[in-house]
């Protein structure tokens, strides 16, 4: 394996140069700063960690806490994290935990911190987060994902409530009087902030309001609250809270022998890759992940740099128009 002295012989220059292109380049003359970084890639050669830490004070190491990476929105946030992490040349450690607690939220930073990690951004969906994070340790450059409020860090988020207000607008725009809809589970925050949208448009336009139905963002929950609804006489238009619930909902109404969307009209919130090719192809919300990622990773850079404060940076969703949404049926 290659070590510093190599890369210095092949490029003509000291090892305290070749120290400076990697940790301080903007100090290094750039045609003595292309002859190292070519001789680094030539060699193959990779920093030291622990000698990186002693030269720059940093590990270059980011650390993300992250939660249910089954699912897509937790999934995309945690790539677009490494993502942005990638392309300013740092590395990412993930503590990925089964739940969401005080107790455990603290021993998965712990976990990251042991590794000298420079900060650490925790995707935290759950309300039952929110005391967890409260309690970190105060010195400890920390930004959160989708928390709820009361964080004393920053949060970057999806605006939630204006997709889902989006999306319900979208529906009564078509002529529908009112929207249903298929909540996810209760103890999202990201659920809670649908719900709110959608109640906010209805109550505003004074229509009725039908108390949501819960899923747990699965296929197979949006069958089954799909064949409790197929039946409703007054159902034209339902708003749900995932990609994966609607194409449940979808198989259920199409097993009821109702029509998408001549007899009812469906708008997701997500747009998975898969979503264009619904049957029909799903009108839904879009979530710009890269955008959160990349302010995310701002974020606790700053915070390294000792930038304080507390902001909640909302990134605004896109509703994407296909064909499962169309005008209400006369009656």
């Amino acid at each position: 394996m290659a070590v510093m002295e190599d890369v210095a012989e092949l490029a003509g220059v000291s090892a305290m140069t070749v120290s400076r292109v990697l940790n301080a380049p903007e100090k290094v003359r750039p045609e003595t700063r292309a002859r190292v970084l070519a001789a680094v890639q030539e060699l193959g050669y990779r920093p030291n960690s622990a000698a990186r830490v002693l030269v720059t004070g940093r590990s270059g190491v980011l650390g993300v806490v992250s939660f249910d990476t089954t699912q897509y929105g937790p999934a995309s946030t945690l790539y677009a994290i490494e993502r942005a992490a990638r392309q300013n040349e740092y590395s990412v450690s993930i503590a990925s935990l089964d739940a969401l607690n005080r107790k455990s939220i603290s021993e998965g930073v712990g976990r990251l911190t042991s590794q000298s990690v420079d900060g650490v951004i925790i995707v935290a969906p759950h309300e039952s987060a929110t005391d967890g994070l409260r309690h970190l340790p105060p010195d400890l450059p920390v930004v959160a994902v989708d928390a709820g409020e009361g964080v004393p860090f920053p949060v970057v988020m999806v605006d939630q409530h204006a997709g889902a207000a989006r999306a319900t607008r979208h529906l009564l725009s078509l002529g529908h009087r009112t929207v249903w809809h298929l909540s996810g589970p209760a103890n999202w925050v990201d659920a809670s902030a649908r719900i709110a949208g959608w109640r906010s448009v209805l109550e505003a336009e004074g229509r009725e309001v039908r108390e949501p139905l819960a899923g747990d963002w699965s296929a197979r929950s949006g069958h089954e609250l799909g064949r409790r609804l197929a039946f409703e006489d007054d159902l034209t238009a339902i708003f749900v809270a995932n990609d994966q619930m609607a194409m449940g909902l979808l198989r259920a109404l199409r097993e009821a022998g109702r029509r998408v969307p001549e007899d009812v009209s469906v708008v997701g919130f997500d747009d998975i890759p898969e979503a264009a090719y619904f049957w029909p192809p799903l009108t839904t919300v879009r979530q710009d992940f890269a955008t959160v990622g990349r302010l995310a990773f701002q974020l606790v850079l700053d915070r390294i740099d000792g930038v304080l404060g507390e902001r909640r940076l909302k990134v605004e969703p896109e509703l994407v128009v296909r064909e499962s949404a169309g005008v209400s049926p006369p009656g």
